[in-house]
């Protein structure tokens, strides 16, 4: 009888990150053997007092891959490059697609049982008539910046691999991520504490779908024993605006809410932010039409599935809000 995957080591790669220092948590507070692959110049912040072996790599460099996943049972992949904002989009498709094919050659070799990949929401396709499921094609190409095309051949390269060479894998697709522990911290969480602390003044009227960090490394283990091989599941919990997430954040701190601005106006100003860009030379700028695009494109989110297969149930967003907020106040 073959061991049970759960008491082999489970390899977090990625483990620096906010969802795979989560995931990396939860898999220690169940009592499993944790590998945590994370580069020398990563920040470990979120990974102190773990109670989990290390082991230094990157995804491009496959003898490291080799020595962290030799032996393991699961592989819960989080390696992510979402520098969105890059002018020279190489280090996208090296880090996102290339790393993962690295990984995912590795872990075949390696007769890994289940490698759990954390995907986005941002490989979905759009459904101008109601909720967003996994079923719909990805529609929207035309307009879609180089970092999502990035994720979409990365979770494309990945299925391929689940139908063409037998990868034991689940994609999840992840919504926006808030909550404690976010060390770096992550832009939209920086975004949260900024309303919250009173230091930001305005908001886009746009909206998305959102989900708490800790209930993204649930469904991660979750997809480790009820996930089906090569199937996506959307991890995303409640779709809400702008104007009534930061006024829940504001409201934690005793702070009016930020003003609403208009879509319109927003991408105007981006669009003439980024033709002075353009004449005065300047690179790898955050402010961009696609950055204001991205605000909006994300639609209400079908995750049925997630709850019905994986057995997922996430807290209510304000939870997420209150916990982040009080995370982020105790770091002052």
């Amino acid at each position: 009888m073959p061991e049970n995957p759960t008491e082999k080591p489970a390899l977090v790669a990625g483990a620096s990150g906010f969802v795979g220092s989560h995931t990396a948590r939860l898999l220690a507070d169940e009592g499993r053997k944790v590998r945590a692959l994370l580069r020398r110049t990563s920040d470990s912040s979120a990974m102190q007092e773990l109670p989990v072996e290390i082991y230094y790599g990157d995804v491009l460099d496959v003898d490291s891959l080799r020595r962290a996943m030799e032996g393991c049972g699961s592989v819960f992949y989080s390696v992510v490059d979402a520098r969105f904002w890059l002018t020279d989009t190489t280090p996208l498709y090296r880090n996102n697609v290339e790393g993962l094919r690295n990984a995912m050659d590795v872990a075949l070799e390696c007769g890994i049982e289940h490698f759990i990949f954390t995907s986005t929401m941002g490989t979905l396709g759009i459904n101008p008539g109601g909720l967003v499921t996994e079923d719909i094609p990805f529609n929207w190409l035309d307009r879609a910046p180089p970092y999502i095309l990035a994720r979409l051949e990365a979770e494309n390269t990945f299925l391929s691999y689940c139908r063409e060479k037998g990868l034991p894998g689940v994609a999840l697709c992840v919504a926006n991520t808030y909550g404690p522990q976010d060390y770096q911290p992550t832009p939209h969480g920086g975004m949260l504490w900024k309303v919250a602390n009173g230091e930001a003044s305005s908001t886009v009227d746009t909206g998305a779908p959102t989900v708490d960090i800790r209930d993204v490394a649930q469904a991660a283990l979750l997809a480790e024993t009820h996930g089906r091989p090569g199937e996506r599941y959307i991890i995303a919990n409640e779709f809400i605006r702008n104007r009534d997430f930061y006024a829940m954040a504001a409201a934690e701190r005793g702070h009016k809410p930020p003003r609403v601005i208009p879509y319109w106006i927003a991408y105007s100003v981006a669009w003439i932010a980024e033709r002075v860009f353009k004449l005065l030379g300047k690179r790898d700028y955050l402010l961009s039409t696609d950055a204001v695009y991205l605000s909006r494109v994300f639609q209400a989110m079908d995750n049925s599935k997630a709850r019905r297969e994986l057995h997922w149930d996430p807290r209510p967003v304000e939870e997420t809000v209150r916990d982040a907020v009080a995370w982020y106040a105790r770091q002052q």
